[in-house]
């Protein structure tokens, strides 16, 4: 990580949530991070930037429980998962 302030690191992760490639990660991700970056802790942001190297496709069928997600990252999908509703298809 570099030394950028908290401000530039969060518009950094806001802009890497709404670019995924697949458009319901970019409206699940941007939704998401829209509400809820600013107020996450700096190991957080850490786990929220970590997430974000995974693939889409992984996190599509994580969020919308077709695959369990590694335990690491459990707590955090399910909070995905909440916001999600009406975006992902029901397993």
């Amino acid at each position: 990580m570099t030394n950028e302030g908290r401000d530039i690191r969060i518009k950094r992760l806001a802009m890497r949530s709404m670019r995924r490639g697949i458009k319901e990660m970019d409206l699940i991700l941007s939704a998401y991070a829209g509400e809820h970056l600013a107020a996450m802790s700096d190991p957080d942001l850490d786990l929220y930037e970590a997430l974000l190297e995974e693939s889409d496709h992984d996190l599509y069928r994580w969020v919308s429980g077709q695959d369990h997600a590694p335990d690491r990252f459990s707590g955090l999908i399910a909070s995905i998962a909440s916001r999600a509703v009406g975006i992902v298809r029901p397993r």
